[in-house]
């Protein structure tokens, strides 16, 4: 192996590596884009707190729930039957797509199709729900 391959080599390794912890800095700033994304684009119908009234269900400790699953929310057939459970993968999608992801659901949704904004809602949303 040549001192050039080597380098190469090395290069791609790190560049490989999963990405590096963030500063504090950009970490409050996703948060906060996060929590703006989250007031502007969720929280007219959900609540984090499962205590606070909500037109839609609580999202309080969504990630890793079961779709469908908050005792006393009047789902819709499709999302009762949906089968899976809220990764942030499969929150991605439905802040995508809802309608893509689970054909039938009730809730009305315009999309948030920027990988950006979703993954600044996941950040308030892991934040927030961690914090209750």
């Amino acid at each position: 192996m040549t001192l050039r391959t080597t380098s190469l080599a090395i290069l791609f390794g790190i560049a490989a590596l999963p990405a590096l912890a963030e500063s504090s800095a950009v970490a409050g700033i996703k948060l906060a884009a996060g929590q703006q994304f989250f007031d502007a684009e969720c929280h007219r119908c959900h609540a984090i707190d499962a205590t606070d009234k909500s037109y839609g269900p609580p999202l309080e400790g969504v990630i890793g729930r079961a779709a469908g699953s908050v005792d006393g929310y009047p789902y819709s057939k499709a999302l009762k039957s949906a089968g899976f459970v809220w990764t942030e993968p499969a929150l991605k999608a439905w802040m995508e797509d809802n309608q893509g992801l689970v054909p039938g659901t009730k809730m009305r949704h315009v999309g948030i199709t920027d990988p950006v904004e979703q993954e600044f809602i996941l950040t308030w949303l892991r934040h927030a729900t961690k914090a209750n």
